[in-house]
């Protein structure tokens, strides 16, 4: 991205966010979800760390929270309450470490590389503060000699709401904290989060319901509400709770040492923090947080991870909305921002097309996602969505990924919008419009797609492991898949939301896909299902291509080369007759053919160099088998190697040029065609003993 095209997208990205910030944060509506909110600060985030100089004072990265609402006497802060820079995974957290680092070196104070941090630590280093972070509303707690005198909202960061009388109800906040064993400030400043657990959050909207009010979307949104009731008697109904995270008034060496003295309080932090002395200890606790995430009784989205030395902490400072010593460890979103690179049409079993988005990778729920369908037309008109639009994707559930949303206020110029095409794009024939439906008005078109998806993955072309029929014609509906070359662009977001799927057999088939990238000439050419071209054929086209031209690496290096042929090149192929070099010049003459081949190449599939060349050597050089019928010691696929190797050659059909033919049990044709043309026809044993 150009710099002038950075400085765009930032303008855009400032304004959107801003005004979902404001919904968010003022009027309480969330026209976006937080992950989807998070989604587009982090690509904000990105581009102004890429250019410093397009950050602006008024950027939403510079900024905390939204305005106080007017029903609510304001309240300025004793010091300002800072947001947190988010971390999504973990080089994003090696990052935020290295800045620290690099910022702590121009100070008195230094930390060591995070890399040289051990299982056990270093001595010199108190590590990190990890506490879960709750999805709620964060809130300041002012005692006057040890009593609660004032609460208030974060606001803006500088200034935030009374609801003193509100907090006040909650029973988790102590009204009097336990002083009288400490020697402490007389003013004690105490920050924390008020939440509702998930019982509560469901027993809530359920009265709500029955008394035929609006309910609420996530518990987040249902505390805030109850905590701006400007009837105290209402938030003391909705039995809000509350852990501690910070106390200002009071200087501590380590946050350790802050949580205990808050917890000696009163002010009960939550108790599934702890301190990790490295990175990897703080990674193996954030996958512990997250697989326990669901029985836990309240809603976090993440950790937050901060420096335990708090000398080390106040050194570092505050950048922009952020403390430098602290950062947001979030769990993947169920939501998350992107923007529709183009949408192809795929043609299903039943010949129906559906239209597929394909995306900007994007990590939605902790995996990449590349592609959406879209279902139908009505379903692209619904969402108004046209190509080039930022929009959202959703997975959540572990379900298959979907476009739910469009933002228009993004929009640059440059989208364009989507017509279905009026004739099938896999064999020409014209579309029709049945119901919500396109379909080919060919009944086979469909299903021959699916037959040639089948054939490209066999044992013989790109023996693709696990990659059966029914997940082909699943993806196939899915629309995750259109033509071959998108096997190799599946991501495992495309995959785990199917039937039977996970993340980790996801993740496996998506492996299992990209390790065949790499397959020899022959097995390319008999994966593409050029009609009357097997295996044999497949082997003497690529004998003929070594011959021909030796550097071949891509699909496209195959294509030029066939396009140079003739059919009467073609038919000088030994076992290429008339027929054969007509179906092989045709289908490298087809358009859809040659999209295909650069579509693989652009997915990154490569042809390993293969020497197919007749070696003029061994007991049997310069010999031509024929194999027919079941052999019984060894597959027919060794017998080939096996004849290869003593210099011999397989055909798939018997001629005069034929020196051999090996029948096993139950013999085809080809036993008949080797009596009329009066073959030597082995059996099983001889051909044994000549192996030998």
């Amino acid at each position: 991205m150009t710099k002038p095209e950075a400085s765009k997208r930032i303008d855009h990205l400032r304004e959107a966010i801003n005004k979902y910030r404001y919904e968010y944060h003022v009027l309480d509506k969330a026209s976006i979800s937080e992950g989807a909110l998070d989604s587009l600060k982090k690509e904000l985030f990105d581009l102004e760390q890429a250019y410093p100089d397009l950050v602006a004072p008024d950027s939403p990265t510079q900024r905390v929270g939204g305005e106080p609402l007017k029903e609510f006497k304001k309240v300025r802060h004793a010091e300002r309450m800072n947001s947190l820079n988010d971390a999504f995974n973990r080089p994003d957290l090696e990052d935020w470490y290295r800045r620290l680092q690099n910022h702590l070196s121009s100070t008195d104070y230094e930390l060591p590389a995070h890399r040289s941090l051990g299982a056990g630590g270093s001595t010199k280093h108190s590590g990190f503060y990890c506490d879960l972070k709750m999805d709620g509303l964060a809130i300041e707690l002012v005692y006057e000699d040890g009593v609660l005198v004032q609460a208030s909202t974060r606001g803006d960061g500088e200034i935030g709401e009374d609801v003193t009388q509100n907090i006040r109800t909650i029973e988790a906040i102590p009204l009097r904290l336990r002083t009288k064993h400490y020697v402490l400030s007389t003013r004690i400043v105490v920050r924390g989060e008020v939440f509702l657990t998930k019982k509560e959050f469901i027993r809530i909207n359920r009265e709500l319901e029955g008394r035929g009010e609006k309910t609420f979307a996530n518990p987040r949104n249902l505390a805030a509400g109850s905590i701006r009731q400007l009837d105290p008697g209402i938030t003391a109904e909705r039995k809000l709770n509350f852990f501690a995270y910070g106390l200002l008034s009071e200087e501590t060496k380590t946050k350790q040492e802050e949580y205990e003295l808050l917890r000696a309080l009163g002010a009960h932090p939550n108790p599934e923090g702890r301190v990790c002395k490295s990175l990897e200890e703080v990674e193996r606790f954030y996958e512990d947080i997250f697989k326990k995430r669901e029985k836990l009784p309240y809603e976090i989205d993440g950790l937050v991870i901060t420096v335990n030395d708090l000398e080390a902490y106040r050194a570092a400072g505050v950048v922009g909305k952020a403390p430098r010593g602290a950062m947001a460890y979030k769990f993947p979103a169920e939501e998350a921002t992107t923007i529709v690179e183009d949408i192809k049409i795929q043609v299903g079993r039943t010949g129906a097309l559906t239209p597929v988005a394909i995306l900007s990778p994007v990590v939605v729920g902790g995996v990449t996602v590349r592609h959406s369908t879209l279902h139908n037309a009505d379903e692209i008109e619904r969402l108004g969505l046209r190509i080039g639009d930022t929009v959202i994707i959703n997975r959540a559930g572990d379900v298959i990924p979907k476009v739910v949303k469009v933002l228009p206020e993004l929009r640059t110029g440059k989208e364009r919008v989507f017509h279905f095409p009026k004739i099938c794009p896999i064999d020409g024939s014209p579309v029709v419009r049945d119901g919500v439906a396109y379909r080919c008005s060919n009944s086979r078109c469909g299903a021959r797609v699916r037959e040639q998806m089948y054939h490209f993955v066999s044992r013989n072309a790109f023996n693709i492991d696990g990659l059966g029929p029914k997940i082909i014609d699943r993806l196939l509906e899915e629309g995750l898949i259109a033509d071959a070359a998108d096997l190799f662009e599946l991501k495992e977001g495309d995959v785990s939301g199917l039937e039977r799927f996970g993340e980790k057999s996801a993740q496996n088939l998506v492996e299992e896909i990209q390790s065949k990238k790499e397959v020899s000439l022959s097995r390319f050419l008999y994966a593409l299902g050029i009609l009357h071209v097997g295996e044999e054929t497949a082997l003497a086209l690529a004998r003929e291509i070594f011959n021909f031209q030796f550097s071949i690496f891509k699909p496209t290096d195959i294509l030029m080369v066939f396009e140079k042929m003739s059919v009467e090149q073609l038919q000088e192929i030994p076992d290429i007759g008339e027929v054969v070099a007509q179906s092989i010049h045709d289908w490298f003459a087809e358009k859809s053919h040659q999209r295909l081949l650069e579509d693989l190449d652009a997915a990154g599939v490569r042809i390993k160099k293969e020497d197919v060349r007749i070696k003029n050597v061994g007991s049997l050089s310069g010999k031509v088998f024929v194999l027919t019928g079941t052999l019984s010691s060894l597959t027919r696929d060794e017998a080939k190697q096996k004849i290869r190797a003593l210099g011999g050659d397989v055909s798939s059909s018997v001629s005069r040029n034929t020196d051999y033919v090996v029948a096993g049990e139950k013999p085809g044709s080809k036993f008949a065609d080797a009596e009329k043309l009066g073959v030597e026809i082995l059996t099983e044993s001889e051909f044994g003993k000549m192996l030998k």
